[in-house]
């Protein structure tokens, strides 16, 4: 494979990290139709590959190569170098046009290299008679016999272990110098297995529409996307609270186990959430009654409310089921601009409300995105002399402030302001008003550069577009939507949500398969997303794991004081006996 003259030669599997700058350039077939590599069918009919695997000493060399091609990429986006120090290594290029290649395909038989687009790759196959090359990118294979992209689950299984091996040892975390705690996958133990074979297989479907029961469904598109949220969906399909076993009245957290159970169900007729808007009646007397509710006001108070139930839950530094879902953490940074004395702070946070109104009072133009309003929201902001007293020099001052994100939640919650009051001019009333403008939001979302990391760290000229760190930290993908349709006094609330690789639209009881491209352009009030790779932190036992070994040694103190006291009782009765006689 050869490399640009003008540069330090790379070597295709090296041990460089160095990322190539992405090019967008056109993946169809370079002969008949036009499949993306970066999302093959779910092919698995090629009998080809499977035939080469049946060779063990084939097998593992071909393994062997898509392991050094899938690490190498790897090595590639995992720099966590800061931006000057890095080694200006030059693109690979391809073995037949010299093009810089941007997103090198390789053959699994040999050391070609080559470009897609020009279809040199596919050439190469075929003048050469070898049949797979796999796309560095995405670790796609393609097969020149059935001429498409292929899957196989030993190359997804070999794949996935090798980008996690390459994130171990690359990964270094704010937390701790020490690398990234080496991933266990779960293996079932012997009673674990038992346990499995008596359990009951539940239906993997979640795609149940719920009754509107007087002007809820304010309470029906939160719900649903609670029922969409992994972390959620896992922590109560897995018994993490029972309620059958809660000693709590008018519990929240016993109503969701109830709403999963039944969403979860083989019944797919509509779902009535009675007992749940029961019990939101009981714990929060500002959302009773059949009067039209905002739906992000419902959203903190069931967040609260599910809080104050949950195992684990506590007032400081709380491992809660919302709190590990939900929880991150603002920084705020006032620079005094005559000692440039910085005071930072920093504050939690379960969701984020963004402005769609600039400063000066009026709808931003060419802002309406959520990047634009993420933009404005970490924006400085200057402070005044009366606004702010500097410590250092103790006198009022000017000041800049700026908000940035310093933990990002796994589930990040956005809400864009779109319902105002403002008095009117002619009478002194006040009038409730909506911004009805549309706001653009993507799939896929990278947070780095509203993060504090990102911008006290900056590139060149104060370039926050490259940050520390690999991608992985930052990104997250769409899961839900909802949506707000008419006015504030008479307007109706639906959603988007995702299943698996679907989307639907919920509308109360009714549900309708729909698309990204729809859900995209729909007119959102609130967004969620969740974050592509979990991270953890690294050599610390799970909070959860704390959390039942605690219990389970607060039992045991318990049970010893109930039978220390049983025994004095025992006691205090002999010795009362004896004494009688």
């Amino acid at each position: 494979m050869s490399t640009s003259s003008d540069a330090t030669q790379p070597t295709l599997f090296g041990d460089e990290s160095v990322s190539v700058t992405d090019a967008i350039f056109d993946l169809s077939h370079p002969a008949t139709s036009d499949p993306d590599p970066t999302e093959p069918g779910e092919t698995t009919g090629c009998p080809h590959f499977p035939a080469l695997l049946a060779d063990p000493h084939v097998a593992d060399r071909v393994l062997d190569k898509y392991r050094a091609v899938v690490a190498w990429h790897a090595r590639r986006i995992q720099d966590t170098a800061p931006p000057a120090k890095r080694q200006k290594v030059s693109a690979p290029t391809c073995d037949t046009c010299n093009a810089p290649l941007s997103r090198p395909f390789v053959c699994l038989s040999c050391s070609y290299a080559g470009c897609w687009s020009s279809g040199h790759v596919t050439s190469h196959l075929h003048e050469s008679g070898h049949s797979f090359c796999v796309d560095t990118r995405s670790g796609s294979v393609f097969c020149a016999d059935c001429d498409d992209f292929i899957y196989d689950a030993t190359l997804g299984s070999v794949h996935l272990s090798t980008v996690i091996l390459i994130e171990e040892k690359m990964t270094r975390f704010q937390v701790t110098k020490r690398a990234r705690e080496p991933y266990q996958p779960w293996a079932p133990t012997e009673s674990e297995l038992a346990l499995l074979k008596e359990a009951t297989v539940l239906p993997c479907q979640s795609r149940r529409g719920l009754l509107n029961l007087g002007q809820t469904c304010f309470l029906n598109v939160i719900l649903q996307c609670f029922i969409h949220n992994p972390l959620l969906r896992n922590y109560f399909l897995s018994d993490n609270h029972n309620l059958k076993l809660c000693k709590h009245i008018d519990c929240t957290c016993c109503e969701m186990d109830s709403l999963f159970s039944e969403v979860y169900s083989s019944n797919r007729a509509p779902f009535g959430p009675t007992s749940f808007l029961e019990t939101t009646w009981k714990v929060s007397t500002e959302m009773s009654g059949y009067s039209q509710q905002d739906a992000h006001e419902f959203f903190i108070t069931a967040l609260n409310q599910i809080h104050s139930k949950c195992r684990g839950s506590t007032n400081i530094s709380c491992n809660c089921i919302i709190h590990q879902t939900f929880a991150g953490q603002l920084q705020s940074d006032v620079t005094c601009e005559r000692c440039g004395n910085v005071n930072s702070t920093v504050d939690p946070m379960l969701d984020i409300s963004l402005e769609l109104r600039g400063k000066g009072g009026e709808v931003a133009s060419g802002e309406n995105t959520l990047a634009g309003c993420l933009r404005r929201f970490t924006k400085p902001e200057k402070l005044g002399a009366k606004e702010y007293s500097c410590s250092k020099c103790t006198k009022a001052h000017e000041a800049v402030k700026r908000l940035s994100i310093l933990k990002l939640p796994p589930v990040l919650s956005f809400q864009f302001k779109r319902f105002e009051h403002k008095t009117n001019a002619k009478d002194a009333k006040v009038v409730p008003q909506k911004i009805d403008t549309p706001v653009r939001f993507p799939a896929s979302l990278n947070m780095a550069p509203y993060t504090t990391l990102a911008m006290n760290h900056p590139g060149k000229d104060g370039d926050t577009s490259t940050y520390p760190g690999p991608d992985a930290m930052y990104e997250y993908d769409l899961f839900a939507v909802i949506n707000h349709e008419g006015q504030m006094n008479n307007g109706h609330y639906t959603n988007f949500a995702r299943f698996r690789d679907e989307w639907y639209r919920f509308d109360d009881d009714k549900v309708a398969l729909s698309d990204l491209g729809t859900c995209l352009k729909s007119n959102a009030y609130m967004c969620f997303y969740v974050k592509r790779h979990l991270d953890y932190k690294p050599y610390t036992k799970p909070t959860y794991r704390v959390t039942r070994d605690n219990d389970i040694v607060r039992e045991q103190e318990q049970e010893k004081l109930k039978e220390l006291a049983r025994n004095k009782e025992v006691e205090e009765a002999i010795m009362a006996a004896i004494a009688g006689d």
